[in-house]
């Protein structure tokens, strides 16, 4: 994923910010208590995209990718609709722990702008069946420039959106994080309609970086630099989740690895399940990062 990436990440500074006080309020109130399931995946499977992750002889890409991981990031569906069948065809090639997280199309976010999307949120809605069980949550990826004059919009979108789905938002206005005046009013609305609030991590975008969970479920998508600067940076998220998950009520943690050349993810997918496993006492499947020796 290109978003975000710079010239010189050795020049950014990566800290993670505070924990929002709205944060330890929302796992307060969390009625879960045991340890939270983890889904740690990569953006595509396509075998373009991940050059050198996939065995020679491999006929099938989504097949094995899900031997590999327990999840993926559904981005497809962000360019195209798919039918009830399709969405079933990709969960009948997967194990039973694997969890789909589709995009919302680009009909609804980007060109329609929430304005009159009804029937495609109906239509894109009643296709996701075909995933059943297998269905993560939805995200809605909102344009750079939705910014908070369109709060109507969003807030019809939310409200109207099927409850039985669960829907996470990825916002890249800076004001709906960064204007006090805005940021409250966006939170409660988030809340309200028990919809995630997307944790972007960036380079080129430390702006939309924050803390604020809105629902016990934590839905990180991470933007490596193919950089060594991205090791440290998922030692730092592992610390972060850590203190979450004994603070306790977290209920589930959803981590995206993307890289800027996206053939690196999974290796750099691998060190992260590696460090949950070792640091926070997860038990799950280190994938084979293929050929791939390096971030670059």
């Amino acid at each position: 994923m290109k978003f975000g990436s710079v010239p010189d990440p050795e020049n950014v500074d990566f800290t993670l910010p505070a924990d929002h006080p709205g944060t330890a309020t929302v796992l307060g109130k969390s009625q879960f208590k045991e340890r939270p399931a983890v889904y740690v995946g990569c953006a595509k499977w396509n075998r373009s995209d991940l050059k050198g992750f996939y065995p020679r002889g491999t006929k099938d890409e989504l097949s094995y990718y899900a031997t590999q991981f327990n999840s993926i990031e559904l981005n497809a569906t962000f360019y195209n609709f798919y039918n009830q069948e399709q969405f079933k065809a990709w969960a009948d090639k997967t194990p039973d722990d694997f969890r789909f997280f589709p995009k919302i199309n680009q009909m609804i976010s980007h060109l329609k702008r929430l304005n009159d999307v009804g029937q495609y949120t109906d239509e894109y809605c009643h296709a996701l069946a075909g995933l059943e069980d297998k269905l993560g949550m939805v995200f809605l990826q909102l344009h750079n420039n939705f910014a908070p004059k369109n709060w109507d919009r969003l807030e019809k979108y939310l409200t109207e959106f099927p409850k039985g789905i669960p829907l996470s938002v990825e916002v890249r206005h800076t004001d709906w994080l960064n204007d006090p005046d805005v940021s409250d009013k966006f939170y409660e609305l988030l809340e309200k309609n028990n919809v995630s609030n997307i944790i972007t991590d960036t380079a080129g975008r430390r702006d939309l970086l924050h803390m604020r969970l809105t629902t016990p479920d934590v839905f990180i998508r991470y933007v490596g630099a193919n950089h060594d600067s991205d090791y440290q940076r998922l030692d730092d998220w592992i610390e972060r989740l850590g203190s979450w998950i004994a603070t306790g009520g977290l209920r589930n943690i959803y981590f995206f690895v993307h890289q800027n050349i996206e053939k690196a993810s999974p290796l750099l997918s691998a060190y992260f399940i590696e460090k949950l496993n070792k640091d926070l006492g997860f038990n799950l499947h280190i994938p084979n990062s293929g050929d791939q020796t390096s971030l670059f």
